[in-house]
């Protein structure tokens, strides 16, 4: 399987990560590309510049109505779903307790996970139908989905823990979907990356901006939306690839704060 003449669904597709997945899978002769983002407006944008063969589907993860209504454009509109990249999230610090001893908002930690993890689930599970009615290849696939971790799933610092929860459930259910899957012909994996130039990070201190990106040990910078969608496309187009987590952080690990 490769991004050529493949129906390509990205979730978060309209900013970051997925836009960096939405332009690979465009720019590598993808028959059609879904961008299923809750900024409908951003994600119409990115999807004029990208071509006709590209679409727009505003859609919040959080609501299951519109997660069923974006995986069925895929067929409506192109007939049907090779690939689909979930990198829908939103990043979140807050400890669970503050120095005067009052607890974490129990709604913030909800929509964190909400987002991160209970909406990847969601386009899994909706994809994953819509992929096994797809004629197999040489290899007997029917279909990719990469997910999309962290390194906070493994080096959470303090105020992650709500986001950490959210990554670290990505981790714990990829091997298993994979195994669920596996029979009907559909690869599973996910992608935890490290330190990336996105717009998650926008919330943060320009200094606290500036530390962290000297964090990984080579190169010393933070990772590209590019680099990321590379590894998806290597993901992609290699069978051999399955129910595994990829490490994509260039050997950074977080330290406690």
């Amino acid at each position: 399987m490769q991004w050529s003449g493949s129906v390509v669904l990205v979730s978060g597709g309209a900013s970051g990560l997925g836009e960096g997945v939405a332009r690979a899978a465009a720019a590598g002769g993808a028959a059609g590309v879904l961008v299923v983002d809750v900024n409908g407006e951003r994600a119409s944008v990115l999807a004029k510049e990208l071509g006709d063969h590209v679409i727009a589907v505003p859609t919040d993860v959080r609501d299951t109505d519109a997660v069923e209504r974006a995986v069925a454009a895929a067929e409506t509109t192109f007939g049907r779903l090779d690939v689909t990249a979930c990198c829908a999230g939103v990043g979140f610090v807050h400890r669970v307790m503050d120095r005067e001893g009052t607890p974490m908002n129990i709604d913030d930690y909800r929509r964190v996970i909400d987002i991160n993890l209970n909406g990847t689930f969601d386009i899994v599970r909706r994809s994953a139908s819509l992929m096994s009615r797809n004629q197999p290849d040489a290899d007997s696939q029917r279909g990719v989905i990469v997910m999309t971790a962290s390194l906070a799933a493994y080096d959470g610092q303090a105020g992650q823990s709500a986001y950490s929860a959210s990554k670290g459930g990505i981790v714990g259910m990829t091997l298993p979907l994979a195994r669920d899957l596996a029979p009907v012909g559909i690869r599973v994996m996910t992608i935890a990356p490290g330190i990336m130039d996105t717009p998650i990070y926008e919330f943060l201190p320009r200094e606290t901006f500036e530390v962290l990106s000297k964090l990984p040990l080579n190169p010393r910078r933070m990772g590209t939306a590019q680099e990321f969608a590379h590894l998806v496309g290597a993901i992609v187009e290699n069978p051999y690839l399955n129910g595994e987590v990829i490490r994509l952080d260039a050997g950074v690990r977080l330290p406690p704060k």
